[in-house]
């Protein structure tokens, strides 16, 4: 009898967040899975903004789990390593996280005398992407390890800063609030200007007088945005706003370098219309998100306001700008006003550029239960509940025929139209209170050809079994993991059950190649 030569047999695949066989509770009081060490970290590093509270987790005690595993496998496994910390600064966008696990990196395999694998000048330089960076990596490693730098972060960091150090970045990022002035890692790491850019060599060294002797310092000739930003410096405060009023006043201001976080501070005076309408054509796109209630309030007009719109509907601005998708929902939720519903719509769709368009019928469950509702970061007001709403809808919305359902202690049915905006569907979405996961799926489960689920995987008890459980074998699972805590709800790895990480968009793709029948690997190893 043939076995696997049948016209009905289908791949076995695989993907790389793999369970141990091994059991705990979660924090639920459900069975929880265990991953190993690699699948345990990535699901953590790209869920986690460090230092920041969750909902089961303090701050102190999930950045020492994080720390804790990129130490260990900085030594047993450091090509992985490495590749997971580069592509999380990369195209997982984890800024903190990167440059956190970096570190780690470097201090483990000094200290176990590890050599094999990528070096460790490469991997500080790979996780240094923006002017600040190498400043704030600095400050991480002084106020953990102390003041005596080793040679692979010395050499790293001056990589980085050969790379990002300009005009426009010494403008905007160093400033007297830094603890690390350019001019303070220069000296500490001994960058040497690099020979593929001449101007360089007279760049440091004017960020060596601006720290050291700002009374003497002049920017180097032919520096064209230092010496017009020195100009516009050297103006009286009472002739600064003509600059902003005359005609070709946003063009110097952008050949000054003078951005909108500064431009207040060189008025001496409030952001009104004529200010912003100066300095939103030099704004980057996640500028232009962050101060939409702004522009309303101070009556920008609406030939400008068209122009952000514009912008912000743009496919390729919006890849660019590399944002979150919840960022664009904070926005629609921060700045109501009407005309920048459609653009934070179109923004937030070509954000979700993966998700894919999935054939067949489609279970798609949505947690909505409280440990979800904790914060992303301190500093957003975003949650986990309302990202994975936003990746659910967008999933449904795409789908060839998709049920969408919210599920907490109890569960319910979302109603959606095909070509509806996401924005007005997640208004449907409620807080639902515990995590009765394995409720939600037999309730819900009809026959689909997939399930997916989006949460923290923090399920409760249920004599019935785990939620996977009650899918047949032989259907996919697919979780999407929000949160990065230890157990998970279901084995994962092999077969049809899969678990995903992350806040972003991009593991969509595995997806595709799941369903293609090919095994998914690591985002980095593609």
């Amino acid at each position: 009898m043939a076995r696997f030569n049948t016209r009905s047999a289908k791949a076995r695949v695989s993907s790389p967040v793999t369970s141990t066989g091994r059991t705990t509770r979660t924090h639920e009081g459900g069975t929880g899975h265990l991953r190993d060490p690699r699948s345990e970290l990535f699901l953590l590093a790209v869920a986690n903004f460090v230092s920041q509270q969750t909902f089961y987790e303090d701050g102190g005690p999930r950045d020492d789990r994080f720390a804790a595993l990129v130490r260990r496998l900085a030594v047993e496994d450091p090509g992985w390593t490495a590749g997971l910390l580069g592509w999380l600064r990369g195209d997982g966008n984890m800024r903190t996280a990167s440059l956190v696990g970096a570190a780690e990196y470097v201090k483990a395999r000094l200290d176990a005398g590890a050599t094999e694998g990528p070096a460790n000048r490469q991997v500080v330089a790979s996780v240094l992407r923006r002017p600040d960076e190498p400043g704030e990596f600095l400050g991480y490693w002084t106020a953990t390890y102390g003041r005596n730098i080793p040679k692979p972060v010395k050499r790293g960091i001056a990589d980085a800063v050969r790379r990002l150090y300009s005009e426009k970045s010494l403008l905007k990022y160093d400033t007297a609030s830094k603890g690390y002035r350019f001019g303070d890692i220069l000296n500490l790491v001994h960058a040497a200007p690099d020979p593929a850019k001449p101007w360089q060599g007279d760049l440091f060294q004017y960020a060596l007088d601006r720290r050291h002797h700002p009374e003497r310092a002049v920017p180097p000739a032919g520096a064209r945005v230092l010496t017009a930003h020195r100009e516009l410096m050297a103006l009286p405060v009472a002739e600064r706003r003509a600059v902003v009023t005359a005609e070709g006043g946003a063009e110097r201001l952008a050949a000054a370098g003078i951005t909108w976080e500064a431009l207040a501070g060189w008025l001496q005076g409030p952001m009104d219309k004529a200010a912003w309408e100066a300095v939103i054509p030099s704004m980057g796109a996640m500028a232009l998100v962050r101060n939409l209630r702004n522009f309303d309030e101070a009556g920008v007009g609406d030939e400008v306001a068209a122009g952000v719109a514009a912008r912000l509907a743009d496919p390729e601005t919006i890849a660019k700008s590399r944002q979150f998708p919840f960022r664009f929902l904070a926005a629609h939720q921060h700045a109501p006003s009407l005309r920048w519903s459609y653009p934070l719509e179109k923004a937030l769709g070509h954000s979700l550029a993966n998700v894919p368009s999935l054939p067949g019928r489609t279970l798609i469950l949505i947690d909505r239960s409280g440990s979800m509702w904790s914060r992303l970061s301190d500093r957003s007001q975003l949650n986990r509940a309302d990202a994975a709403a936003i990746f659910g809808t967008a999933l449904a919305l795409r789908a060839a025929d998709a049920d969408l359902v919210q599920f907490g202690t109890g569960s319910a049915q979302v109603k959606y139209s095909t070509g509806e905006s996401v924005l007005k569907v997640l208004d449907r979405f409620g807080s639902l209170g515990g995590t009765n996961t394995t409720e939600a799926v037999r309730r819900f489960y009809r026959e689909h050809d997939r399930v997916l689920i989006v949460t923290d995987e923090q399920a409760a008890y249920d004599h019935r079994g785990g939620p996977t459980e009650q899918i047949p074998a032989e259907v996919p699972v697919y979780t999407w993991n929000l949160a990065g805590y230890r157990a998970g709800h279901g084995p994962s790895g092999t077969g049809n059950r899969h678990v995903f990480g992350g806040l972003s968009d991009a593991a969509f793709r595995m997806v595709g190649l799941l369903e293609a029948g090919r095994d998914a690997d690591w985002p980095w190893t593609d």
